[in-house]
């Protein structure tokens, strides 16, 4: 199997993924693993199958113009 090295990573960053890891109750290894794993299976019609999803979701609803929202805080 073949190993990974990441290079400079925030400590804020490691700490987040050692809480992760351990809400998830795995070794921070196994975390990364999992997260690297799960990236990798996602490919275009998987997003496109989310953004679906998302758009039946929200389908219907009445939404604000956030050009004009703008304007108007703009204009304060």
């Amino acid at each position: 199997m073949t190993q990974v090295l990441i290079r400079d990573l925030e400590p804020e960053v490691i700490e987040k993924l050692k809480n992760r890891a351990k809400r998830h109750s795995r070794s921070l290894q196994k975390e990364l693993k999992v997260i690297l794993q799960e990236a990798a299976k996602l490919d275009m019609l998987s997003a496109r199958q989310v953004a679906e999803r998302i758009r039946k979701k929200l389908s219907g609803r009445q939404f604000t113009d956030s050009a004009k929202l703008i304007r108007e805080d703009r204009n304060r």
